[in-house]
Parts: C-alpha cells; sequence; structure tokens
C-alpha cells in the first residue's frame, strides 16, 4: 500500500496575510487541484496535514475521498507536519509519498513515475526531478520511518533522511518543471 501526505498546514507567512492554499490555480483552489491530482494517481490514499486554517482547507476538500490530519505543532514547521502524517499512515503502507500542497501545478503522470519507478527498483527513497534537480513527491520506504520520525527543521527535515541514504536515492526524471514549482511568494503566483 502506498500512502501519499499532502502538507497542508504551513502558515503562508510569504503571502502577506493570505493562505496561499486557498489562492485559485486553474479555476479552483491550489490545495483543491493538488490534493485532486494525489487521488488521481496510481497511490492507494491520500492523507492532508492540516494546521493553519484548517477549517478551511477542510471545507475546500469536504467533498474529496482523502483523509485529514491536525498538525497541532504546525508552527514549529514543515518537518512536524511529516511527522503528523507518519502517524496516520495504515499499518500495511509500505511507503509514503511526500507532496507540499504548494506544488501548485504537479501532475499525476509525475507521481506515478515516481510510484512506478520504486515498483520497478524497490529503491527506499525515490524523488521525481527535472534536470538533474530534486523536486516532490518525495518517495520513503517503510525501512526509513524510523528516521522520518527523527527529523526536525534544524536538521532540515527530509533532506536529512535523504543525505543519510544518498546512496540509495533514486531520481526520476519526469520532463516537466511543476515538480520543481512551488509558490511562497505574490511574486510566484503572478509568475505561474
Amino acid at each position: 500500500m502506498l500512502s501519499l501526505i499532502v502538507l497542508a498546514g504551513g502558515k503562508s507567512t510569504r503571502m502577506q496575510g493570505k493562505n496561499k492554499l486557498l489562492v485559485n490555480i486553474d479555476g479552483k483552489p491550489m490545495i483543491r487541484r493538488v490534493v485532486e491530482t494525489a487521488l488521481s494517481s496510481k497511490v492507494d490514499e491520500v492523507i492532508v496535514v492540516l494546521g493553519w486554517e484548517a477549517d478551511k482547507i477542510r471545507k475546500v476538500l469536504a467533498s474529496l475521498p482523502c483523509r485529514f490530519t491536525l498538525n497541532k505543532d504546525y508552527e514549529r514547521g514543515q518537518s512536524s507536519s511529516v511527522k503528523a502524517g507518519l502517524t496516520e499512515v495504515d499499518e500495511v503502507t509500505c511507503a509514503i509519498l511526500v507532496l507540499p500542497g504548494d506544488i501548485a501545478k504537479i501532475d499525476s503522470h509525475s507521481i506515478n513515475l515516481v510510484v512506478e519507478e520504486h515498483g520497478r527498483t524497490k529503491a527506499p527513497i525515490v524523488v521525481a526531478a527535472h534536470n538533474g534537480k530534486l523536486g516532490h513527491p518525495i518517495l520513503l520506504a517503510r525501512p526509513l520511518f524510523g528516521d522520518i520520525a527523527q527529523i526536525d527543521e534544524q536538521t532540515f527535515g527530509l533532506k536529512s533522511v535523504i543525505k543519510k541514504h544518498q546512496n540509495e536515492v533514486v531520481l526520476i526524471e519526469v520532463g516537466s518543471e511543476n515538480v520543481l514549482k512551488d509558490i511562497d511568494t505574490l511574486e510566484d503566483l503572478t509568475r505561474m
């Protein structure tokens, strides 16, 4: 079983008071677009980690067949949301995929390439990439869950797990820069 964790708990601190996940992209709220894309991929379940403005995010996603978990420590950064999502995965989950909710233009093809590469190689870490640059989603197999449970912002979150296991990381070129592009500022939004 593969569980995809969408990180949707951050405070959008660089968006001048707006919740970036509620901004419309292609006619729908960014977070809805990302979750719908995740649900249309080859993963078995989608877990959305809520935090700041949790009720607003939940309302936008209410009709979708995803699960929710609340990260009460969301102000501690993205690592705390990854760990909150990890606690929700099913006991038969063999790997998680981590996808920030602000990778606004992610497509199911890119997610599926990561899933398929893991199925083919059994690599413990598979990362969507474009021109050699690491993007999202990141797939991490169950043997790494203990390492993931220890991450924090001081050690740069999942980057520390990737670095520790760098010889086991497989990059899958997805042919799209969308796996690299997150939205943090109003300028990012305008460019997109």
